[in-house]
């Protein structure tokens, strides 16, 4: 649905985007995380043809981007933009026949859209006279309108109160489940944990990580946190043993990385077979937060809980 390969972007002096590959398949969540200024929204609009790479290629469902065929792609901007003067469906409806939609078409499934985000009762309403909430899910509805195929989001969950998160989440996952590729940048990394079935990590322009949730994860050693005798700290497949704190009576907290390739199963396994009693034992997995710490440093706009 989407391919992008060797693709650069040059400011003056600033290389906002680094040589950047990726793919996104149909019915595909892709979650694309970065700090701010990693280079997520210089890279996103240029798959929507509203800048152009320095070098390297893009393809959109097989061509090249192109803003006069945007009939298949849905685009929720960062920076937010609707006609305080329109009113709610004539705002959804415009922006329906702007890709390409009949205007009762538009229409119609707007007013599917407002029901569902329970907004029907404001249609008729100005846009100017929404609350901010109410204002983003008819955005949100603008970048639905037209069933897209492809539905890119810049930072959707920017501003959003839990209830509308939750909302956002849903739509993401009702597009992707009738086949849509979506693609969103985030930098709350909970929401790319729960939605997104690969994710790739930017820094300053360039891939630190392209895979699934699970591979992230393994990309940092595994720890178990336990409860046993001083003999733990010496067994096989231990990288690292920390006492936490001493118990007495000859047991100690302990937190324990594993080596590489060593699963925690294979530690308990281990202590079981060589009578080492334990009091507790409880693998203990990195957060995707911890990987981006890891891989990319610790940027202070990533986001470890919603914001």
């Amino acid at each position: 649905m989407l391919k992008v390969a060797n693709l650069t972007k040059q400011f003056a002096d600033v290389r906002a985007v680094d040589d950047l590959s990726f793919a996104v398949e149909p019915g595909e969540i892709y979650g694309f995380l970065g700090g701010n200024g990693a280079g997520k929204t210089t890279t996103l609009r240029m798959v929507l043809d509203i800048i152009r790479p320095t070098s390297g290629t893009i393809e959109v469902m097989g061509s090249a981007p192109d803003r006069r065929a945007s009939g298949a792609i849905g685009f929720l901007p960062e920076e937010r933009g609707l006609y305080g003067n329109m009113t709610v469906i004539d705002m959804i409806a415009y922006f329906g026949q702007l890709k390409q939609m009949r205007a009762g078409d538009a229409r119609a499934h707007g007013m599917e859209l407002l029901e569902r985000f329970d907004l029907a009762d404001r249609a008729k309403a100005k846009v100017a006279d929404l609350s901010k909430g109410m204002a983003q899910k008819v955005q949100l509805a603008t970048a639905l309108v037209n069933r897209p195929r492809l539905l890119i989001l810049d930072e959707p969950f920017s501003g959003l109160d839990p209830v509308n998160q939750g909302l956002l989440e849903d739509e993401i996952l009702r597009a992707a489940g009738t086949g849509a590729a979506v693609i969103f940048s985030t930098h709350v990394m909970q929401h790319a944990e729960r939605l997104c079935e690969r994710i790739l990590l930017l820094r300053k322009g360039r891939k630190r990580f392209e895979g699934t949730i699970a591979e992230a994860r393994a990309e940092l050693p595994s720890r178990v946190a336990a409860i046993a005798p001083q003999g733990i700290a010496t067994m096989s497949g231990i990288a690292a043993a920390e006492p936490v704190s001493d118990l007495g009576e000859g047991w100690r907290a302990w937190s324990l990385q594993l080596a590489p390739g060593v699963e925690a199963g294979d530690l308990l396994e281990a202590c079981t077979a060589q009578g080492l009693p334990l009091r507790r034992f409880e693998e203990q997995r990195a957060s995707l937060h911890d990987v981006f710490v890891a891989l990319v440093g610790n940027d202070p706009s990533i986001e470890e809980t919603r914001a």
